[in-house]
């Protein structure tokens, strides 16, 4: 059933024939790969309690996003963080947004539509590719959605390819190591995980940043060597 979920996911998607895909993991790295959360859920990211337990304010200034920047809120959904990001960079600046549920994009594009932002791109992505043009993006910012990736090595690799030299790939993922973060354990990640994934395709940790009430908060940079040549993973 791991399997096959992720599967029928793949191919009831309209935008990712399944023949253009390679096969979705279940396993990586030795971390069960979580479900995505399903766009019908989308009500939880806006709920009012999310600023107490989760601190986004707190973490978005942290990312000391400057005006003019380019950034990528990579599973944007709805656009929780997307429209404040937009505020951040300013006219100037740009914001892509990429989901892979074309219902999110959708709900996105009305809140876009609603501020009458103009700096806003929103990216139907694939599974395996974000879509990103290549060397465009200062950060790439992913908020508790790379535990869910189920091409982790195609999508790390399309998002290093995206960042600009100096750029920085940023996750926020609710910390593995705290049992008292009341959220199920394939949706957590521990700091030695996310070092272990992130270095083994060709990120480097350059800053990170302990004080979010649930989640770790942590800044990689394009390590100089590269990505690690490792054999594809295998299907589980």
């Amino acid at each position: 059933m791991r399997l096959l979920l992720p599967l029928l996911l793949l191919l009831s998607c309209p935008c990712l024939p399944a023949q253009e895909a390679p096969p979705p993991l279940t396993e990586y790295e030795g971390r069960v790969i979580a479900r995505t959360m399903h766009w019908k859920g989308a009500e939880w990211l806006i709920r009012r309690v999310r600023e107490q337990e989760e601190g986004p304010s707190q973490m978005r200034a942290q990312l000391q996003v400057k005006p003019g920047m380019v950034v990528c809120d990579m599973g944007c959904g709805n656009g929780y963080h997307t429209l404040p990001l937009a505020a951040m960079v300013g006219e100037k600046g740009k914001v892509y947004a990429v989901d892979v549920q074309p219902e999110m994009i959708e709900m996105l594009k009305q809140n876009i539509a609603s501020k009458g932002l103009k700096n806003i791109v929103p990216i139907d992505g694939l599974y395996h590719d974000p879509k990103l043009p290549p060397n465009t993006c200062d950060m790439i910012l992913m908020v508790d959605v790379y535990h869910e990736f189920s091409h982790p090595v195609q999508m790390l690799a399309a998002m290093r390819a995206a960042l600009k030299p100096g750029g920085q790939l940023v996750l926020c993922e609710f910390r593995a190591e705290d049992e008292n973060v009341p959220i199920k354990p394939e949706h957590k990640m521990s700091k030695a995980q996310i070092n272990k994934e992130m270095n083994a395709n060709g990120f480097k940790l350059v800053r990170e940043y302990d004080g979010l009430p649930w989640q770790h908060l942590m800044f990689f940079g394009k390590d100089e060597k590269g990505a690690v040549s490792t054999p594809a993973p295998q299907v589980k």
